[in-house]
């Protein structure tokens, strides 16, 4: 397992075909009767049936026409790099310069979705997923980043779409995974100008004038909060940059300010109904104890502590405590500027992992961040600690501070050993206890009233994991990267089970 610093983990800390036959019964066998339910009816002799309730009269059952889908990204699953004009992405480049991933892995096969796309719809479908969260490789549509489009890249998304909706899964888009096109990095170093930021405005409205006549929710951007500063300032991700504070605080600039340029553009040119939001992975502030002076301590440290993106875009200004900590390396802006990035939102997505534990303290901050002890439980990845509640305080406190009415929940899942079985079954009993724990929190935040109206689990199947290469398997699909064989875990049973229940099992 690398011990690299991992995207989610540094984002954490920054803020300061179907199912295969033989696997459809194992995994069926196993969600209809969980161990231990049988020994205790029969313990009871079978003259009290009802003495034990059955496991799906829980009462913790999700609001009526919940979202269930999954998620994936376009440099992470899709391969054919080289083909049908598609230009290089700093992903290619960055892969390509030794020990930069893991084994020196590369996205240029990956899981071959480019092909496989079809099959993979099939494996969405019988999870019963309604909803399939991708994202489009920006150098597919435009090679050079601007300038002469590619209509064979975008032919590509045209055919995924159809063949979701043919199976009854709405899609949803985002318009940036990280794949940047190389000639925008050459060519001004990337975010750090803002001609990227202008570049991405123009590739988001073209996209968006030829897809949403059937693609009704685009997101603009994933994860602010993991591509600028794993690749701009610690270098540990595409392009691998270490910019001075300065250069590297007008990056995130010009980041957050393209999500508004692109925001204006679908507004322009797509679809009526049409509905934009975006995907970050906030810092998650949980209160170390839920009473009223750590609740409102972790509600403080929520605006300041994602001060550089989600609430610059939800307020339309950046903290005072952000530019002061920043001084004169804080970035240069407009007031026009400010106003585009806070152009409106019909919906915020929310990436969730893992949660940082907050309590009240007398600073001029009013709270203080609590460390993980060592012996903090983790799953696969060292960097993802167990923290369920993440799930629920993360959409309360963005329904509380920002008063958004649309959240999903666009990322949310774990690592694994995920080794198979001798029936070759991978029994990922850790990632159901991932699932169920986190579930379990954000099933009260609905109950509540908080207005999350989907959740898209990451991920549909094994990926590449952009530094970690393919040694962190996240999907419900174990993916045999040498012939391409895909095989339902025993998480894939879980979450069909959920999907079908419309709750937590």
């Amino acid at each position: 397992m690398s011990r690299k610093i991992s995207r989610r983990r540094f984002a954490k800390v920054a803020g300061t075909a179907a199912l295969a036959s033989t696997a459809t019964s194992a995994l069926g066998s196993v969600a209809s009767e969980p161990s231990g339910v049988s020994e205790l009816r029969g313990s009871s002799g079978g003259s009290d049936t009802n003495a034990l309730a059955s496991p799906q009269t829980t009462g913790r059952e999700f609001p009526k026409g919940f979202i269930w889908g999954s998620a994936t990204a376009s440099y992470q699953v899709e391969g054919a790099v080289n083909e049908d004009g598609r230009g290089p992405s700093i992903w290619d480049t960055f892969s390509r310069i030794p020990g930069k991933v893991v084994n020196n892995a590369t996205g240029d096969v990956a899981d071959d979705h480019y092909h496989r796309y079809k099959e993979d719809v099939q494996l969405m479908k019988a999870l019963g997923v309604k909803a399939y969260r991708f994202s489009i490789a920006w150098p597919r549509v435009f090679p050079q980043g601007a300038g002469a489009p590619n209509p064979k890249g975008l032919d590509f998304y045209n055919r995924l779409v159809d063949e979701l909706l043919a199976n009854d899964i709405k899609p949803f888009a985002t318009l940036y995974h990280w794949d940047l096109p190389q000639a925008l990095q050459d060519n001004g170093g990337g975010w750090e100008s803002r001609d990227t930021s202008k570049a991405f405005g123009d590739y988001a409205g073209y996209v968006a004038e030829r897809l949403s006549d059937r693609v009704k929710h685009f997101f603009t951007i994933n994860e602010f909060g993991a591509f600028v500063e794993l690749g701009y300032r610690i270098g540990i991700h595409a392009p691998g940059l270490k910019l001075p504070p300065g250069r590297f605080n007008q990056t995130r600039h010009h980041a957050v300010l393209g999500h508004g340029l692109a925001v204006q553009a679908i507004r322009a040119k797509a679809k009526p109904g049409t509905r934009i939001g975006l995907a970050e992975n906030m810092t998650i502030c949980a209160p170390v104890i839920e009473n009223a002076q750590h609740i409102e301590a972790a509600t403080r440290a929520t605006r300041e502590l994602n001060a550089q993106y989600m609430t610059v875009i939800q307020e339309g200004k950046y903290t005072d405590a952000y530019l002061a900590a920043a001084g004169a390396d804080a970035p240069k802006f407009t007031p026009e500027e400010l106003k585009i990035i806070s152009s409106p939102l019909d919906f915020v997505g929310i990436n969730i992992y893992t949660p940082i534990y907050v309590r009240a303290d007398s600073s001029s901050l009013g709270f203080a961040v609590a460390p993980h002890p060592k012996s903090f439980p983790h799953m696969a990845s060292f960097w993802l600690f167990v923290g369920p509640e993440a799930l629920y305080w993360g959409p309360r406190h963005v329904a509380k501070i920002w008063n958004v009415k649309e959240i999903y929940i666009t990322e949310n899942g774990c690592s694994s050993s995920d080794v198979p079985a001798a029936d070759g079954i991978v029994y990922d009993t850790d990632r159901v206890m991932y699932l169920r724990s986190y579930l379990t929190q954000l099933q009260r935040a609905t109950a509540e009233g908080v207005p999350v109206h989907g959740y898209f689990l990451w991920s549909l199947m094994d990926n590449f994991e952009w530094a970690d290469g393919y040694t962190n398997r996240f999907g419900l699909h174990y993916v045999d990267y040498a012939t391409q064989k895909r095989t339902p875990k025993l998480s894939a049973g879980f979450y069909k089970e959920v999907i079908a229940r419309n709750g937590v099992a």
